[in-house]
Parts: structure tokens; sequence; C-alpha cells
């Protein structure tokens, strides 16, 4: 099975050993998004809802490195450090998607990288 690594300036890069992307058999993972900013490579760790746009936005630019859109979103899952936040970041989720919403999993953690409060995965078909 070949791989194919999909990588843009669009998104954050990665801080750690990972790929933004990775293509295999029709599908593409994209890494947890969170919210850094990708033209200052600063965090944002503040307003929730804020900190949902920005990791919604991070995916659709991974996305669009893969020639994908959010309708080949699958499955996502979402993780959050407070499970009280589960509205506001529906309600940020649900203005990205259209129709026949993907399927998903919300975990609560008890923390996430760079102090941020919520990370978004996301799994696409070609």
């Amino acid at each position: 099975m070949s791989l194919k690594i999909h990588r843009t300036e669009d998104a954050p890069a990665p801080v750690g050993p990972y790929s933004q992307a990775v293509e295999a058999g029709g599908f593409v993972f994209c890494s947890g998004q969170i919210s850094i900013d990708p033209k200052t490579n600063e965090i944002f760790n503040g307003d929730v809802q804020r900190q949902a746009k920005m990791v919604m936005e991070n995916i659709i630019a991974v996305l669009k490195s893969a020639d994908l859109k959010l309708t080949n979103v699958v499955k996502t899952t979402i993780f959050l450090t407070r499970m009280s936040d589960f509205a506001k970041v529906n309600e940020v989720y649900a203005s990205y998607f259209e129709k026949n919403f993907p399927a998903r999993s919300t975990i609560g953690v008890a923390e996430l990288p760079k102090g941020v409060n919520v990370e978004i995965e996301v799994i696409a078909k070609r």
C-alpha cells in the first residue's frame, strides 16, 4: 500500500513527529488540529468557540491540500478538556457542515497540547 503525505503552509506546522495528513486507500487521515494561527504560529487558548473556529479553518486548509472539502469528511473526533464546553463547540462545529453530518465521537481529556481546550481530527474519503 502506498502512502501520500499532504502538507500545507495554510495550516499549522506539526508540533511533533507527525504529518498534517496521510492518504491511504482512498482515505485521508488528518491529524488533530488545535487553535494555532498558521500565519503567526501563535497559540490561541482563550474563548473556546474561537478556538473551535480556528481548528475548523485549519482542518479546511489541510483538506484543501489534498483537494478535498468538508463534504468528504466521513468521521471526526473531538477532544475537549471541559465537557461543559460541548454545546459551544458543537454550535461552531455544526455551522461548518451543511447536511449529512459525518460520524463523530467526542472525548473528554485531562489536557491537550499547548494548553488549548479543543482538538479535532478528521478522516475523509476521496
